[in-house]
Protein backbone atom coordinates (compact mmCIF):
# COMPACT_ATOMS: atom_id res chain seq x y z
CA UNK A 1 0.00 0.00 0.00
CA UNK A 2 3.50 2.62 0.14
CA UNK A 3 5.60 3.83 -2.62
CA UNK A 4 8.92 2.37 -2.41
CA UNK A 5 11.69 4.04 0.37
CA UNK A 6 8.42 4.72 2.22
CA UNK A 7 10.55 4.62 5.55
CA UNK A 8 13.24 7.61 3.77
CA UNK A 9 10.65 9.25 2.39
CA UNK A 10 9.05 9.36 6.19
CA UNK A 11 12.01 10.68 7.69
CA UNK A 12 12.01 13.74 5.03
CA UNK A 13 9.00 15.19 5.79
CA UNK A 14 9.60 14.67 9.17
CA UNK A 15 12.68 16.57 8.73
CA UNK A 16 10.94 19.21 7.08
CA UNK A 17 7.88 19.76 8.66
CA UNK A 18 7.51 20.44 12.38
CA UNK A 19 3.80 19.85 12.48
CA UNK A 20 4.09 16.47 10.95
CA UNK A 21 6.68 15.51 13.13
CA UNK A 22 4.21 16.52 16.13
CA UNK A 23 1.38 13.87 14.66
CA UNK A 24 3.75 11.41 13.84
CA UNK A 25 5.08 11.73 17.36
CA UNK A 26 1.11 11.61 18.74
CA UNK A 27 -0.35 9.30 16.63
CA UNK A 28 2.08 7.06 15.09
CA UNK A 29 0.21 8.09 11.70
CA UNK A 30 -0.53 10.36 9.40
CA UNK A 31 -3.82 11.77 8.25
CA UNK A 32 -2.40 12.88 4.62
CA UNK A 33 0.46 10.36 4.13
CA UNK A 34 2.01 11.19 1.41
CA UNK A 35 3.88 7.38 1.50
CA UNK A 36 0.46 5.50 0.29
CA UNK A 37 -0.28 5.15 -3.25
CA UNK A 38 -3.42 5.56 -4.55
CA UNK A 39 -4.57 1.84 -4.13
CA UNK A 40 -3.39 1.56 -1.17
CA UNK A 41 -5.46 4.72 0.22
CA UNK A 42 -8.76 2.53 -1.01
CA UNK A 43 -7.75 -0.83 0.34
CA UNK A 44 -6.60 1.26 4.19
CA UNK A 45 -10.11 2.96 4.05
CA UNK A 46 -11.95 0.04 3.85
CA UNK A 47 -9.72 -2.37 5.68
CA UNK A 48 -9.11 -4.55 3.04
CA UNK A 49 -5.05 -3.99 4.19
CA UNK A 50 -5.62 -5.88 6.66
CA UNK A 51 -6.81 -9.30 4.76
CA UNK A 52 -3.59 -10.85 4.25
CA UNK A 53 -3.25 -11.11 8.75
CA UNK A 54 -5.73 -14.31 7.95
CA UNK A 55 -2.91 -16.12 7.34
CA UNK A 56 -0.91 -15.30 10.57
CA UNK A 57 -3.99 -16.02 12.45
CA UNK A 58 -4.31 -19.52 11.02
CA UNK A 59 -0.99 -19.56 11.69
CA UNK A 60 -1.27 -19.28 15.20
CA UNK A 61 0.89 -15.81 15.03
CA UNK A 62 -1.90 -13.44 15.82
CA UNK A 63 -5.38 -13.43 16.95
CA UNK A 64 -8.36 -12.43 15.43
CA UNK A 65 -9.36 -9.97 18.35
CA UNK A 66 -6.23 -8.65 20.41
CA UNK A 67 -3.93 -5.69 20.52
CA UNK A 68 -2.81 -4.19 17.63
CA UNK A 69 0.77 -5.59 16.26
CA UNK A 70 3.08 -3.00 17.76
CA UNK A 71 6.29 -1.94 15.71
CA UNK A 72 10.01 -2.49 17.55
CA UNK A 73 10.40 1.16 17.17
CA UNK A 74 7.24 1.87 19.00
CA UNK A 75 7.98 0.26 21.95
CA UNK A 76 9.87 3.04 23.86
CA UNK A 77 6.12 4.83 23.91
CA UNK A 78 4.57 2.06 25.06
CA UNK A 79 5.14 2.80 28.68
CA UNK A 80 4.73 -0.65 30.17
CA UNK A 81 4.32 -3.34 27.70
CA UNK A 82 3.32 -6.38 29.77
CA UNK A 83 -0.18 -6.30 28.82
CA UNK A 84 0.95 -5.85 25.11
CA UNK A 85 3.33 -9.15 25.19
CA UNK A 86 0.95 -11.35 27.51
CA UNK A 87 -1.67 -11.61 24.44
CA UNK A 88 -1.44 -12.60 20.74
CA UNK A 89 -1.59 -9.74 18.87
CA UNK A 90 -4.97 -8.81 16.64
CA UNK A 91 -6.43 -8.46 13.32
CA UNK A 92 -9.19 -5.83 15.02
CA UNK A 93 -9.29 -4.95 18.80
CA UNK A 94 -10.29 -2.13 21.33
CA UNK A 95 -8.08 0.60 19.87
CA UNK A 96 -9.00 -0.16 16.31
CA UNK A 97 -13.04 0.32 17.20
CA UNK A 98 -12.86 3.08 19.70
CA UNK A 99 -12.06 6.44 17.99
CA UNK A 100 -8.23 5.24 16.69
CA UNK A 101 -8.21 8.27 14.51
CA UNK A 102 -8.51 10.89 17.43
CA UNK A 103 -7.01 9.18 19.80
CA UNK A 104 -3.08 9.74 20.44
CA UNK A 105 -0.81 6.36 20.56
CA UNK A 106 -0.22 6.76 24.53
CA UNK A 107 -4.14 6.42 24.66
CA UNK A 108 -3.58 2.94 22.36
CA UNK A 109 -1.57 1.76 25.95
CA UNK A 110 -4.64 2.41 27.86
CA UNK A 111 -6.53 0.25 25.65
CA UNK A 112 -4.40 -2.43 25.72
CA UNK A 113 -4.07 -2.33 29.19
CA UNK A 114 -8.03 -2.52 29.40
CA UNK A 115 -8.56 -5.48 27.15
CA UNK A 116 -5.80 -7.55 28.97
CA UNK A 117 -7.41 -7.08 32.25
CA UNK A 118 -11.44 -7.75 31.07
CA UNK A 119 -10.47 -10.26 28.16
CA UNK A 120 -13.49 -12.36 27.74
CA UNK A 121 -15.41 -13.74 24.42
CA UNK A 122 -18.20 -11.18 25.43
CA UNK A 123 -15.78 -8.62 24.68
CA UNK A 124 -14.10 -9.83 21.67
CA UNK A 125 -18.05 -10.55 20.52
CA UNK A 126 -18.23 -6.80 20.60
CA UNK A 127 -15.11 -5.80 19.19
CA UNK A 128 -16.02 -8.01 16.10
CA UNK A 129 -19.43 -6.34 15.99
CA UNK A 130 -17.99 -2.68 16.32
CA UNK A 131 -15.24 -3.70 13.67
CA UNK A 132 -17.96 -4.90 11.39
CA UNK A 133 -19.46 -0.69 11.94
CA UNK A 134 -15.73 0.55 11.41
CA UNK A 135 -15.36 -1.08 7.91
CA UNK A 136 -18.80 -0.16 7.03
CA UNK A 137 -18.72 3.41 7.76
CA UNK A 138 -14.76 3.23 6.51
CA UNK A 139 -13.52 5.35 9.36
CA UNK A 140 -10.09 3.54 9.48
CA UNK A 141 -6.92 4.91 8.05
Amino acid sequence: TMVQNADRMLEDCLARDPELRREWEETQKLKVDPRITRLGAVLRKTSLDELPQLWNVLKGEMSIVGPRPMLPEQLPLYGDPRAYFALRPGITGPWQVSARNEQGFAMRTEFDDAYHTHVSLALDLGILWRTVGVVLRRTGY
